[in-house]
């Protein structure tokens, strides 16, 4: 009983989260409310009190989420599979919906992109996204050294690729906000990771 009662809690924070992204990328910062984004996934304010503090954690949260799944997914696969292949498998899995996120309406990629853009841009975010993206890199360094066989205290390695990993998702996700290239995460993510996993060699 106690495992299916964390699975809910699990589902409720996740949800609670995209919710939170969701709404604030289409309405914008001040325009949400912590009422708007309880009512989006059926719960009371004082639920999500119990969840998240802010609205900036809540959206941070699906940050956190989707880097921390990347790095289980990394520990579960398979043994032989060469590291930078298994991280772009692993990489590329987090950018697949969830369930809890199948009755929010949706957006077209460029409307999405805007505004992900104005959300990010918000100051009350970014200490939130620093904060999730240091606890989801010192997570995937762990899972990158168990894999390698390698001393997280000792090795440069581990640590090294978490934050290459991550330096390319995050510039993936800015480029794909900017809608300058006009291509979609699933494009741009694979090619950031490639060109890291080949040493960012000169064009």
């Amino acid at each position: 009983m106690s495992g299916l009662r964390e699975r809910k809690k699990e589902a409720t924070r996740a949800a609670l989260s995209w919710a939170a992204v969701r709404l604030t990328a289409e309405r914008g910062w001040s325009a949400v409310k912590v009422e708007d984004i309880a009512a989006a996934v059926g719960v009371s304010p004082r639920t999500y009190n119990n969840y998240f503090s802010s609205k900036a954690e809540a959206i941070a949260f699906r940050h956190l989420e989707r880097s921390l799944r990347l790095a289980a997914e990394l520990r579960q696969g398979p043994p032989g599979e060469p590291l930078w292949e298994a991280i772009m498998r692993a990489a590329l899995r987090q950018l697949e919906p969830g369930p809890e996120v199948e009755h929010m309406p949706p957006q077209g990629p460029d409307e999405w992109a805007a505004g992900l853009r104005v959300m990010l841009a918000e100051p009350a975010l970014e200490a939130e996204m620093l904060r999730a993206g240091k606890i989801a890199e010192k997570e995937l360094a762990e899972a990158i050294a168990d894999r390698a066989g390698m001393n997280l205290g000792t090795d440069l390695y581990p640590r090294l690729v978490a934050a290459s990993v991550m330096a390319a998702s995050n510039v993936a996700l800015e480029l794909f906000v900017q809608g300058g290239t006009g291509e979609p995460m699933e494009v741009l993510l694979p090619r950031a990771l490639r060109m890291v996993a080949a040493g960012l060699p000169t064009p």
